[in-house]
């Protein structure tokens, strides 16, 4: 049976570090303080679920903080800074072994076109790309991953995720795909490899 392989991105393909979008400014004790402060990681997940950052900084009680944060969608450029190289290159021996290869990121949809536009790969290289600000859905929710396959026209039993979230793995595996779960290309490379696909 043919197996496609369905990617994460943040974590898997790219680096992403949101302190780096106030690293300048703040330094890294000021930002690591003012990102608990806000629980941006709350935040950013009402954002990678359809929120938008300006009503997320609406909601801050304090000025400054409201300030800071309506930067971060213009300086999300600063926040991904580079590949995951190796991981990279497993992609592409997937696909030059005629391995069909997605996408499902947990991902604003303000923010998507930035980290296009430092990496535009990542609007190029997918057959199909799940971006879950942009349809309401978040990972691990089974939700997200039938409406993939919906979107993609491919059976979950068919297909390998893979994702640096233990959570999201599990939640695909809910959903009926095999899952890797991430914490290094050679570990992917290895399950893979172990499925028959390299």
């Amino acid at each position: 049976m043919t197996k496609h392989v369905v990617f994460d991105i943040g974590g898997v393909l790219v680096d992403w570090n949101p302190a780096l979008a106030w690293l300048d400014d703040l330094g890294e004790a000021e930002t690591d303080t003012f990102l608990d402060r806000i629980k941006f990681d709350k935040l950013n997940f009402a954002c990678d679920a359809g929120a938008s950052f300006l009503d997320a900084a609406r909601m801050l009680p304090d000025p400054g903080d409201r300030q800071r944060l309506t930067q971060y969608v213009g300086r999300y450029q600063q926040t991904v800074p580079q590949k995951i190289s190796e991981t990279w290159d497993i992609l592409y021996a997937l696909k030059d072994a005629g391995i069909r290869v997605f996408a499902i990121t947990n991902w604003s949809a303000e923010t998507w076109p930035e980290g296009c536009k430092a990496h535009p790969e990542l609007a190029e290289v997918f057959e199909t790309t799940i971006v879950s600000g942009q349809i309401g859905m978040v990972k691990p929710s089974v939700r997200i991953f039938t409406h993939f396959c919906a979107e993609a026209g491919v059976n979950a039993n068919d297909c390998i995720f893979t994702d640096d979230g233990l959570h999201n793995c599990l939640g695909a595996q809910v959903a009926g795909m095999d899952a890797i779960h991430f914490t290094g290309p050679e570990i992917l490379k290895s399950g893979l490899q172990a499925r028959g696909l390299l």
